[in-house]
């Protein structure tokens, strides 16, 4: 974790655990909640398209790599 730019969790319970268990580790690193419940299946499209629409806004657009 302390390479770690961002951390993301799904739940605000998973956010919890980690800083709970792993406060030590995290170094005032930043941790980002999606409130996404943790109940889709492995690769639900569903799941995807929301991740997509909430991560975007933690992630470089190809026009901030150049």
């Amino acid at each position: 974790m302390t390479w770690a730019d961002v951390i993301v969790v799904m739940e605000k319970v998973h956010r919890t655990k980690l800083q709970q268990r792993f406060r030590r580790f995290l170094n005032g690193q930043r941790v980002i909640c999606l409130d996404i419940p943790d109940d889709f299946a492995f690769m639900d499209t569903d799941l995807i398209r929301l991740l997509e629409r909430k991560m975007a806004r933690y992630l470089p657009t190809t026009a901030d790599r150049t």
